[in-house]
């Protein structure tokens, strides 16, 4: 079985500043970590190979420092990280990063076999927009499972896997053949420590780079800024709000004590939910 995990190599979260002119995260002096989002995806791969065997791929896109991010998934367990570097993907959005990296995976596909499995974590916490995993899906034409929370089972011989997917309406259980990209979510599984043999062997391991060349992006112009139709408008940090918080007296009281202290803060609350109520009575009854 061949798993390819994409990983991503991001700003601390903490430390982000944003280029006045362009708009885009400046990335110079900034503190980089993995995405944590897609530590939670490896993990799932990892623990699918410890059940069935197989090997597990990392993938990225970045400038050539990304490769500590891959060198610290080799440390976790995966067996081999592939960097796809080059100037042309710089500034990419997410439709021109998911061209660049489909057309990494089928390379990977040709170099060292198909993949059964695309993991992703659900998002970045830079981007957040939760867009790459399924923009890659749809590149490679494979079923996407996105939001999920545990792999139920995985029948290699059917080529069938069950998952279980978390939805704002609740829990879906979905059944489907592969190949197929799974995004993780967050706190799924418990990211194990890799030990002082996968420490030594990530920092002996070659990584293997490619550039669009390589990876056989035959079109440029669908990479980087060029391919990219995102445009930026404007970044600002959130406004202060106005209002104060309240400061409610007797918060250590018992619950109705501390609501008649709010009502006392307050005193067209207690009205206002009453005429909500009411509202609320009349709309059922019709």
């Amino acid at each position: 079985m061949h798993n390819v995990v994409c990983i991503k190599q991001v700003p601390d979260s903490a430390q982000i500043r944003v280029h006045p002119v362009t708009n885009t995260i400046m990335r110079q002096g900034v503190p980089t970590i993995v995405n944590p989002y897609d530590l939670f995806a490896l993990e799932a791969a990892m623990e699918l190979r410890d059940e069935i065997g197989g090997e597990i791929t990392v993938l990225t896109m970045g400038p050539p420092a990304a490769e500590d991010s891959l060198r610290k998934a080799l440390t976790f367990g995966a067996d081999r990280a592939v960097l796809l570097t080059d100037r042309v993907f710089a500034g990419a959005d997410t439709l021109a990063t998911t061209y660049a990296l489909a057309a990494a995976i089928r390379k990977i596909g040709e170099e060292y076999g198909p993949p059964d499995l695309i993991f992703a974590g659900k998002q970045t916490i830079d981007g957040d927009t939760a867009q790459v995993g399924p923009g890659i899906a749809k590149r490679l034409g494979v079923v996407q499972l996105t939001y999920v929370a545990e792999i139920k089972s995985l029948d290699l011989a059917a080529r069938a896997i069950e998952v279980e997917r978390r939805s704002e309406g609740g829990v879906q259980v979905l059944r489907t053949k592969l190949p197929c990209l799974i995004t993780m979510l967050e706190a799924t599984n418990e990211i194990r420590r890799g030990g002082m043999t996968d420490a030594l062997r990530a920092a002996r391991t070659d990584i293997v780079k490619w550039n669009a060349q390589d990876a056989g992006i035959a079109d440029i112009s669908k990479c980087g800024l060029k391919g990219s139709p995102t445009i930026v408008k404007r970044v600002f940090a959130p406004s202060k709000r106005a209002e104060k918080a309240m400061l409610v007296e007797g918060a250590d009281q018992p619950v109705p004590a501390l609501i008649d202290a709010i009502f006392k803060q307050r005193p067209k609350l207690e009205a206002e939910l009453a005429a909500l109520s009411r509202a609320s009575d009349v709309g059922s009854e019709r």
